[in-house]
């Protein structure tokens, strides 16, 4: 999207999965200049971030957003006119082992960003305080599971499973909060689950990719019948755009794809495009690779977002069925081994997270 009026805007967890594509789509689309903050931790990734890396427009900073005298330094440095929080502990399986870096990240730092935030859009001019924006980019997984029929809207009632959830139900709460006290001028949305190009291997799609090139077994939870509304990243990070420069002040909105698969069938389309676009002999049809394992502990059943919201108000739609996204992915994936490579053999090596 084409805006006439250069923002300076803020990222948070940009070296991140979704963030990073955030940045590429700002830096590659628009005349926007971005920081990046990350505190780069096994899912923050430079590397993702190459494309746009030697534009004028693009700069970085490590830090960690718990860190309150840092963020106060970065907006005096920066003096964003919106800000992109993303950053977060953000994988389900993770959070059952170790909830309290959840807690720490997710709703510490969300209150510290906060607070820095606030501090410095009050001593902003009155006209630069009614444009600034506060953006937090949330998840459907805070609306708890569905039964078989029915969506998440934006007034669906918080119902958090997972401590991952539960951490940001939290931020998503202090987030309104800050407006409905403070006067902050935030807007928040809560997205489907994503997939795409430089996704880190613990999730179900970028894992499922890899283990079936290297012709590994392919885990399936349980039954494989858990449902999951499937989101382009790249379609995910035009919406987020669109939300923090055209979003109204204490909106929210849901974002997803119209792609509702179970995993057992998100893992057998993976199948049949590796076996299409890197067939492989020795490990003959991947589909004989599929594991079924026991279940996530508490492990929701079903996800789905209606978005018309956002379609009606803000004009988005997903330009990428899952069908034609994933091809786009896998095909990805092989073209990048040395992205994935370099994680495989350092911090992740694809092994179960999650069992309590």
């Amino acid at each position: 999207m084409k805006d006439a009026a250069p923002k300076r805007i803020l990222v948070t967890g940009g070296a991140g999965f979704i963030g990073s594509a955030v940045v590429r789509e700002i830096i590659g689309e628009t005349p926007h200049s971005v920081l990046v903050v990350d505190k780069l931790t096994y899912a923050g990734n430079l590397d993702s971030l190459k494309p746009v890396a030697a534009d004028p427009r693009y700069d970085f900073i490590r830090a960690d957003i718990v860190d309150a005298p840092r963020m106060q330094s970065v907006f005096a440095q920066f003096q964003p006119d919106i800000v992109m929080h993303l950053a977060a502990e953000s994988h389900v399986d993770r959070s059952i082992d170790g909830p309290g870096e959840f807690i720490q990240t997710n709703v510490v730092g969300t209150f510290t960003l906060l607070q820095a935030t606030l501090g410095y859009w009050r001593g902003l001019p009155a006209a630069r305080q009614t444009s600034f924006r506060f953006h937090h980019i949330s998840t459907d997984e805070v609306f708890g599971s569905l039964g078989p029929e029915g969506f998440f809207i934006e007034t669906t009632a918080y119902c958090p499973n997972s401590p991952y959830s539960a951490s940001k139900a939290a931020s998503d709460h202090l987030v309104n909060a800050w407006r409905h006290t403070y006067g902050l001028p935030t807007v928040l949305s809560n997205c489907s689950n994503n997939y795409g190009p430089y996704h880190f291997p613990e999730k179900l799609i970028p894992l499922t990719i890899i283990n079936a090139l290297e012709g590994k077994p392919l885990p399936v939870y349980g039954a494989g019948a858990n449902i999951r509304d499937w989101l382009y990243v790249e379609d995910h990070a035009r919406a987020l755009l669109t939300v923090a420069t055209q979003g109204a002040v204490g909106g929210s909105y849901c974002i997803g794809g119209h792609n509702e698969k179970t995993n057992l069938d998100v893992v057998h389309a993976i199948c049949a495009l590796v076996d299409e676009l890197a067939p492989d002999r020795a490990i003959g049809p991947r589909a004989g690779l599929v594991s079924f394992v026991s279940d996530r502990p508490g492990h929701d059943l079903r996800y789905a977002i209606d978005p018309s919201k956002i379609a009606v108000d803000l004009g988005w739609r997903p330009r990428e069925t899952f069908e034609s996204g994933l091809r786009q992915t896998v095909q990805w994936y092989l073209e990048h081994r040395d992205w994935w490579e370099r994680i495989r053999t350092g911090v992740y090596r694809g092994e179960r997270l999650g069992v309590a």
